[in-house]
Order: C-alpha cells, then sequence, then structure tokens
C-alpha cells in the first residue's frame, strides 16, 4: 500500500493538474492517477509531444495552453502515476487502481475526482458499423499521432468541438467531404435570452464566429439537418441526412458523430454520491458546494465531471478544490483560503455566463435522447430502443429493471454508452423526467480487472 497522501487526484486533465499544484504548494501532499502514459487528459492530450510536433500550428493556441498547465504540475513536486486504471474510490477516500498487472491502494485524506466529461452517445441507424465514430475519437488520434482521416469523411452533429476538429483538420492540409450541422434551428430563437450574459465571454463568443468563418471559406459543404442514418453492408458506405424534409444520401468512408459532452459519473455514482439531473446540459452531475465538496467528506470533485464548463474553467474549479481541502485538513486558515480564492473566482465568472448560451443553443435533438424503436440503444447488448421500451410495457420503472430483463448496460462498458440513453427512452415512455427515472446502479470494478490484479492488493 502506498503512504498515505493528502490528496489522491483521479485524472491529469486540467482540472486535476492544477488541483494537485495547488496543493503541492501550498504543502500538502499530493498525487495524480493518470490511465495515460503522460499528463493533460483529453483536453491536453500528448501534448507535450504533439505541440512540438508538425500538427502543433494546426491544434491551435488552446490545445497549446496545456503546455503551461503541464509544465506548472511538472515543477510543483506532487507525485505522478501514469498508466493506472482506477477501478474504486471508497468513501474513506482510498483509492484502488491497477497497472494492468497487479493492484495498488492509495489511502488518501481526500480523494479528488477529476475524471472530466466524455461524449454524449449518438444512437442513430447504423452507428455500430465499423467506420463510425466519434468526433473526439478523431481528435485524440490527431492529438497522439497526427493521424487525419482519409476517403470520404463526414462529420454529423453540433456544438464547438466539431468546428473545431474541422479547423484544426483544414489547418492541417486534411480532407472533409462535408459537414451536417444537426443543431435544430429553434435552438437559436431559444438561445437569444442567454446572449447578453455571454458577451461577458467575448472571447469566446469570437473564437466560434472564427471557427466558423474557417468552415465557410474551406469550401466544405456544409447541410442543416434534422435527422442522420449510416448505412452500408458489413461497414458504413453511405450516409443519410434529411434536410428540408428530403432525404439525401452521400458516399461515405468514415461518419464521425458528436452531440455534445456529459459529465463522466461513474466514478462518484459508484462511490455514493448524491446526483442531480442538469436539465439544462440533459445530464446527471454530482451535488456538489462551491468548494467540490460532496455529500460524502472524504470524496471532492474538479473539472467537468461535475458540470461541464469548459477547459480553463476546469482548472480554476481544480485550484479551488485544493484550497478548499487544505483548509478542511487545517494546512490554511478560512482566512487564507477566502484570500487565494479570490482571483480565482473572479476569473471563472469570465468563463461561466457563456455555458448557458451555449448549453441551449447546441441541445441535442430529441431522437439523440430518445431514439426511435429500431436503433440500437446499448451496443454492447445489441438492445434496440424498442426493446427497452417493451420493458416498461411490462413492469420496468428504471434502467435498472430493465438491465435485469434485457441486460442493458451490463456490457463491458458498463452503461458509458447506453446509460443516459435507456434514461432518456423510459422517460418518455414512462412520462416522467430523467431525474425521477434515475441512473444504472454502478459497482465496481470500475473498468474490466482480472483476479490475478485484484488479488495483488492481499501481498
Amino acid at each position: 500500500m502506498a503512504e498515505m497522501q493528502d490528496l489522491v487526484v483521479v485524472g491529469a486533465g486540467p482540472a486535476g493538474l492544477a488541483a494537485a499544484t495547488q496543493a503541492a504548494e501550498l504543502g500538502l501532499s499530493a498525487t495524480v492517477l493518470d490511465e495515460q502514459p503522460a499528463p493533460g487528459g483529453q483536453i491536453y492530450r500528448a501534448v507535450e509531444r504533439a505541440a512540438q510536433g508538425p500538427a502543433a500550428a494546426a491544434l491551435g493556441e488552446d490545445f497549446r495552453h496545456g503546455l503551461s498547465v503541464v509544465d506548472a504540475f511538472r515543477r510543483s513536486g506532487a507525485g505522478y502515476r501514469p498508466g493506472l486504471q482506477v477501478w474504486q474510490v471508497e468513501q474513506s477516500g482510498e483509492v484502488l487502481a491497477s497497472d494492468g498487472q497487479r493492484s495498488e491502494a492509495f489511502p488518501a485524506r481526500r480523494a479528488v475526482i477529476a475524471v472530466g466529461a466524455s461524449e454524449r452517445p449518438v444512437p442513430i441507424p447504423g452507428w455500430t458499423l465499423p467506420g463510425v465514430m466519434t468526433v473526439g475519437a478523431g481528435q485524440i488520434l490527431l492529438k497522439s499521432s497526427g493521424m487525419m482521416p482519409s476517403g470520404e469523411t463526414w462529420v454529423a452533429g453540433s456544438g464547438p468541438l466539431p468546428l473545431l476538429y474541422l479547423s484544426q483538420i483544414i489547418a492541417a492540409g486534411g480532407r472533409i467531404a462535408g459537414y451536417i450541422d444537426t443543431t435544430p434551428a429553434a435552438n437559436g430563437l431559444a438561445a437569444g435570452p442567454h446572449l447578453f450574459a455571454a458577451l461577458r465571454n467575448l472571447p469566446y463568443l469570437r473564437k466560434g464566429l472564427k471557427l466558423r468563418g474557417v468552415l465557410r471559406r474551406s469550401g466544405i459543404p456544409v447541410h442543416r439537418a434534422d435527422s442522420v442514418e449510416a448505412a452500408g453492408d458489413g461497414r458504413v458506405e453511405r450516409v443519410r441526412f434529411r434536410a428540408g424534409g428530403a432525404w439525401q444520401e452521400k458516399p461515405c468512408d468514415l461518419l464521425m458523430l458528436h452531440e455534445g459532452v456529459v459529465p463522466n459519473v461513474h466514478v462518484t455514482m459508484a462511490v455514493g454520491c448524491a446526483h442531480g439531473w442538469d436539465d439544462r446540459q440533459k445530464c446527471f452531475r454530482p451535488t456538489l458546494d462551491e468548494w467540490g465538496r460532496t455529500d460524502i467528506q472524504p470524496i471532492l470533485v474538479a473539472g467537468d465531471c461535475g458540470g461541464i464548463e469548459g477547459a480553463r474553467a476546469a482548472e480554476l474549479r481544480g485550484r479551488l478544490v485544493a484550497l478548499g481541502a487544505a483548509a478542511d485538513l487545517g494546512r490554511i486558515d478560512q482566512a487564507t483560503r477566502d484570500r487565494l480564492a479570490r482571483p480565482l473566482r473572479r476569473e471563472l465568472g469570465r468563463h461561466l455566463p457563456i455555458r448557458a448560451f451555449l448549453d441551449t443553443l447546441f441541445t441535442p435533438r430529441p431522437e439523440v435522447l430518445s431514439p426511435p424503436d429500431a436503433v440500437i440503444a446499448c451496443r454492447c447488448e445489441s438492445v434496440t430502443a424498442g426493446q427497452v421500451r417493451e420493458t416498461v410495457r411490462i413492469g420496468a420503472v428504471g434502467p435498472n429493471q430493465a438491465k435485469s430483463f434485457i441486460r442493458c448496460g451490463m456490457g463491458p462498458c458498463q452503461g458509458r454508452f447506453c446509460g443516459l440513453t435507456v434514461t432518456g427512452i423510459i422517460a418518455e415512455a414512462t412520462g416522467r423526467t430523467p431525474g425521477e427515472v434515475g441512473f444504472f446502479r454502478i459497482r465496481p470494478p470500475l473498468k474490466t480487472l482480472t483476479l490475478g490484479e485484484l488479488a495483488a492488493l492481499a501481498e
């Protein structure tokens, strides 16, 4: 067993790195556990290598900002354990992780969950065909190895990430066959009342307009569609979309999907932290106070796994969580905590007002949240949306009952790709809110674990 730490941080993205850096600066012992081989998380994945490579200019200034975050962490003296899969966090704050061969326990006075966000599942007809992937996965390939798509590649979806990815591919000299924008037209009107508050973060709005300008000047065809399908024999060969009430079909070798990101709540749900439904972001999120405290004292949450706010806000949240933990552990007094927190909260106040505008503008289409009967909802167990609705007709009132009937959520992903979809289907079928329906009950291990890895804890 490792030595007791003040903070054990799960995740090496902007929130986790900033929390560990701040903690070390305050004299606390802190160790970051990271499943990747180098710090940066998903948003700054492989930033130390990628920012020096040929794709550096294409990835943009926001990505290169990650170098300063990683560099500050490297210089802080905080501990770092790469290549570890965290498979359980105990309510005591102890974290259990494995390197693929053996497990190890990391006792902590406070565990900081900073596992970030995941892409919302996009259950459309044909989404399980080879050749269909997420935009986030494509961006990971670009960051980690400079890989760009080839052939007839289409991007379909909504939100800032597709625009960013398209601009990066354009800057790197790649080719995209077309972009299918699925943002509902009505969302623009609904987001209008939030525009004035969003103007407080004018640089972010300018970035969005700049990305749209890059796309427009590139000559890549852009289609506004309210429905998308992938089709093919054994793999994706065509993309179909409905624009203006008429269906169109295009040759397609690779289809990349995206409908926003949601908090990665599997860890906090497995621990037993209280969660609530965020109707604006259409997701579950842990219930937190201003210092990232959950209802379980040793468990803290920082960054997008506590609610989607963006990379810069996540970095600030990480520092605030570390300040709160330092005060709770008696390393600094509350007056010092509040004094150090004031500039961080001022900076955070610049980033948050735009969230209501973005969340409303990019609210996903209803069929993303509750797809038609024939669409596969659970990829691991090949369960369709219609089968989930049938469980409701025979008495299932929530995801866990549906899981018992038809095994949805019991595959290797443990509900990561189907949880929100199953909740959405049941909510629609029963006339209840997703918050009333609830989510799968998450149990350890969070990741696949061999008996040998588990037995190593006893050695």
